[in-house]
């Protein structure tokens, strides 16, 4: 009964969490439209940080309450799930994916050297506040380039920026948005307290660390929205627009998922992230760059992505 219990618990407040994001996140854009803020700074703020809100109050609530390595495995888990998973049935299903040069050249070479970044920061079995100031100015650094560059991060969303505006200027802001960017901070913050409270449970259940339910369940879970639109763009032929979200989340979870958390309090690391984890990631990085040399990721090469991935289940959970 417990572990039907705080099952049914960890999968509620789980959807709840990424559904207030998604609420919290889209008012936020409209209340900045409405303030005459530039699309592409909201792009480049509001809503690449919103791809990764579920991930960033999980963690500042796990270090609140003495749980800090569940955030390493929830970045580490995240940034797996979006290359081996969301970019791997999107291939499948889309069959081919093309990279934009501005991605290769630019996003890719970033997101590696911050996975390569973070492997270095954690050798000593924790993240302290100086590297979390570190993680924390590269991002600002990425973030003022792109605002600078007037590049979005977000394909997807450019288009329904393009909405909000257009219908922005027909409606003067409404009472509702800052209701709304209230209430759905609230339940942000319970559900993702409830989230943590359910993990730590489950992990006692079934006898593993916290962070191997952070490297699966949440990083599974947090990924399945990105999964779905990613999903249904390919069977649309614009399956395209994963590669960005994915490439700009990935980055935003290692620099700021990882970096504002570190700001309450020093992140523990354990021995298993240091060794197997955080190294899978880079080879996987590394894979991912490789992959995209062409400027494509084909069916094939998305069926390999999604193997490698049951593997590293298999292996993390002691399967093979």
């Amino acid at each position: 009964m417990e572990i039907v219990k705080w099952s049914a618990l960890f999968i509620i407040s789980l959807a709840v969490l990424i559904k207030s994001a998604d609420y919290f996140t889209t008012t936020a854009e409209k209340i900045g439209l409405h303030f005459k803020i530039p699309s592409f700074i909201i792009g480049v703020t509001i809503v690449a940080l919103g791809t990764s809100l579920p991930e960033i109050a999980t963690s500042v609530i796990s270090v609140s309450e003495g749980q800090s390595q569940i955030v390493i495995g929830n970045v580490v888990g995240s940034n797996l799930a979006n290359i081996l998973l969301v970019l791997a049935i999107t291939a499948i299903i889309g069959k081919r994916l093309f990279v934009s040069k501005d991605i290769i050249n630019i996003d890719l070479p970033i997101l590696l050297g911050s996975t390569i970044l973070l492997f270095i920061t954690t050798l000593d079995g924790k993240f302290s506040y100086a590297d979390a100031a570190i993680s924390l100015l590269t991002l600002l650094t990425y973030i003022l380039y792109n605002t600078k560059a007037h590049r979005e991060i977000e394909p997807k969303e450019k288009r329904e920026l393009s909405k909000l505006k257009a219908e922005e200027k027909k409606e003067k802001l409404k009472i509702k948005y800052p209701i709304i960017l209230i209430v759905s901070g609230i339940f942000l913050y319970f559900s993702a307290d409830f989230t943590i409270e359910s993990v730590i449970q489950l992990s006692n259940i079934f006898k593993v660390g916290t962070e191997i339910i952070a490297v699966s369940a949440i990083a599974i879970g947090t990924s399945l929205p990105e999964l779905a639109v990613s999903a249904v763009a390919a069977k649309k032929g614009k399956a395209d627009i994963a590669i960005g979200n994915v490439t700009g989340s990935n980055i935003f979870n290692i620099l700021g998922v990882m970096g504002i958390p570190a700001l309450f309090g020093t992140l523990h690391i354990p021995p298993g992230m240091i060794t197997f984890t955080i190294p899978v990631l880079i080879f996987v990085t590394i894979l991912y760059v490789f992959v995209t040399m062409d400027k494509q990721i084909t069916k094939w090469e998305g069926l390999t992505l999604l193997l490698l991935y049951i593997a590293f289940l298999g292996k993390t959970f002691g399967l093979i």
